[in-house]
């Protein structure tokens, strides 16, 4: 499985949580507000910026299982838990071992920022998982490809494209669903009966996003450079044209996620 920085999350968590998307959280939060207590398995938990973006709309008392593949990772989670809230850290490779993680007992299935690295078959064992246990599930910030620059450059299509035929590389499921993993899992929850909340969860970046902005074009650029059908000289040259814009504070950026809350109803 894809290994993240802790850097690089700790950068993004606020614009994901601004990013989140209201209407599919207050399914979820309409949904448990009758319950007394909620335990949630968080798949590739990260740091625990989920914990911290949704933990105070839901039930008062929680039961978080941090599931993540990087020690390291899971210790700053544990290591900063939110007050009130009980936190078990769990070190497991979601990869191979979701149906072992989600033996135990649990109502809620979260994961943010996952399911654009996950294979079509590794998705449908999640569903199915999910599923035969009648769980809730959230999941937030699946990029889905949508990529939109202002001030507009010719290239930028090129350098997208080419950037989202990266993301669907193995990134340790196999071959990654990527920019498609939203709106599949979707398809794949309602043609089990399960209602669907959703609606899109973009980040926004303004000419002051200067360093989330740097991090992105870099990424971008890597991954286009490894297209051998593009002229690296020509990419490069993109990309000083986009570092102009941001030094000029002249660059915005929109990146597409989509967020859902699916729930099991009627029988199956």
């Amino acid at each position: 499985m894809t290994r993240f920085s802790a850097d690089w999350l700790a950068l993004r968590e606020p614009y994901d949580a601004r990013a989140r998307n209201p209407d599919v959280l207050d399914a979820l939060v309409a949904a448990v507000a009758d319950r007394g207590s909620l335990t949630v398995a968080d798949l590739a938990s990260g740091a625990g910026s989920t914990l911290r973006a949704i933990s105070s709309r839901l039930p008062q008392r929680q039961l978080w299982r941090l599931v993540d593949h990087d020690p390291e990772l899971l210790e700053r989670a544990s290591s900063a838990p939110v007050v009130g809230r009980d936190v078990t850290a769990v070190l497991a490779d979601i990869a191979g071992e979701v149906e072992v993680v989600l033996d135990e007992p649990v109502d809620l299935v979260t994961a943010s920022a996952l399911l654009d690295l996950v294979s079509a078959a590794w998705l449908d064992r999640l569903v199915s998982e999910i599923v035969g246990r009648r769980l809730l599930v959230y999941v937030a910030l699946t990029y889905d490809g949508r990529v939109m620059f202002e001030p507009a450059d010719p290239f930028d299509a090129v350098v997208i494209e080419a950037a989202n035929r990266h993301q669907r590389s193995d990134k340790g499921f196999g071959p990654a669903l990527g920019p498609k993993a939203g709106a599949a899992a979707i398809a794949r929850f309602e043609a089990r009966r399960y209602g669907v909340v959703h609606g899109a969860s973009d980040w926004v970046f303004g000419p002051r996003d200067i360093e989330i902005q740097g991090e992105l074009l870099t990424g971008w650029t890597a991954a286009a450079n490894e297209d051998a059908g593009l002229n690296p000289a020509e990419i490069s040259k993109w990309l000083a044209r986009r570092l102009h814009h941001m030094a000029s504070a002249r660059s915005s950026i929109r990146v597409g996620h989509i967020d859902f809350f699916a729930s099991p109803t009627g029988a199956r």
